[in-house]
């Protein structure tokens, strides 16, 4: 009796030790580093409507988890199978099976930075988009243009453009065009605080009138500091009634935002945005301006010039001008330089 005794002691003993490894064995695949990669961390998109199955070949592709099995029994006892989430998740080198469903489970995303500048229309606005959230541009596209939309939103078709502020913004990768659409008009009433709105109301111009000037001193000038001095000349040619007479708006009427140089048959066109036919400011703005050239209309300089025209060295700077004289000397050296390097378009 002693010896079965023993034996049967020695053979729980035997138990709880395999028992004890077995525990140590699964504690330390579950808590354990489990994503086995080359680099530093790789990123795990998981598309609205993904059920478990297409999480665990995501992951399996991206070599984040070894043991398939371990982490379905895992997933299982977390109730994360049936709790998947959409969204764009960071997974570091060496990261834990057990904290990575926590992460899913929690639907900790990394958010995207989305940075648009330089954009000249809304599809490209969309196309920007869909290359980096998850709807595809047409869906972006269709919101964009949507009239109903920009109406309620309180513009126009040829104003809405003037509610998106070029910035860095972070969003997550789940973004719908109707979220985007609503954080860009809280964006818009943050930037347009109320000193820039007293600083519009004292050139009685509205927020889109601001950003409509912008973008003709936008598509007139790469040199800043030309900027505020050029949206000074375009507001003196709204304080007395002379045309603007803004060469990027013919472009933008003629459809030609590329060519280098205006013709007198250009002058021609007709539409509302020939402001060498049309007093005042055009309908909306030609371009989504960025901040600063928003700026640079709010804190125009103060002067006596009514004409400019881009220099004859090509640097990219202008000549200013109080009269039309004046004018024509700056403005035949221009094209004297453009003849010469056959720039005739």
């Amino acid at each position: 009796m002693a010896k079965r005794g023993r034996i049967a002691g020695g053979v729980a003993i035997l138990v709880l030790v395999l028992a004890g490894l077995a525990g140590f064995w699964a504690w330390k695949k579950v808590t354990g580093p489990a994503a086995d990669f080359a680099e530093d961390s790789k990123v795990l998109y998981i598309p609205r409507g993904a059920d478990f199955d297409v999480v665990v070949d995501s992951l399996q592709a991206l070599g984040a988890i070894g043991d398939e099995r371990a982490f379905r029994w895992l997933c299982e006892q977390k109730k994360y199978t049936s709790r998947v989430r959409p969204g764009r998740y960071r997974i570091p080198h060496g990261m834990s099976m057990n904290a990575l469903v926590n992460r899913l489970r929690a639907g900790e995303q990394e958010p995207v930075r989305v940075t648009f500048n330089g954009i000249k229309r809304l599809p490209e606005l969309a196309g920007k988009l869909g290359r980096v959230l998850e709807p595809d541009s047409l869906a972006f596209l269709q919101m964009l243009m949507d009239g109903d939309v920009q109406r309620k939103a309180g513009y126009a078709a040829e104003t809405f453009i003037a509610q998106f502020i070029p910035n860095t913004y972070e969003f997550w990768w789940t973004t719908t065009p109707e979220q985007f659409i609503e954080r860009m008009g809280k964006e818009h009433d943050a930037f347009w605080n109320t000193a820039r709105m007293a600083r519009a109301d004292s050139l009685k111009l509205s927020s889109v009138e601001v950003a409509t000037l912008a973008s003709i001193v936008q598509a007139e000038t790469v040199k800043r500091t030309d900027a505020p001095k050029i949206a000074g000349v375009y507001l003196n040619r709204l304080r007395i009634g002379m045309p603007l007479q803004a060469d990027p708006t013919l472009k933008f009427a003629l459809g030609l935002d590329s060519i280098s140089r205006v013709l007198n048959a250009d002058k021609e066109v007709v539409s509302p945005y020939n402001t060498y036919k049309n007093l005042g400011l055009p309908p909306g703005p030609i371009n989504m301006p960025e901040t600063s050239m928003i700026d640079a209309v709010l804190n125009a300089e103060k002067h006596d010039f009514l004409y400019f025209c881009a220099r004859a060295d090509l640097s990219g700077y202008s000549d200013f001008a109080k009269t039309y004289d004046q004018h024509l000397v700056y403005a035949r050296k221009y094209q004297r330089a453009l003849n010469q390097r056959g720039i005739y378009r």
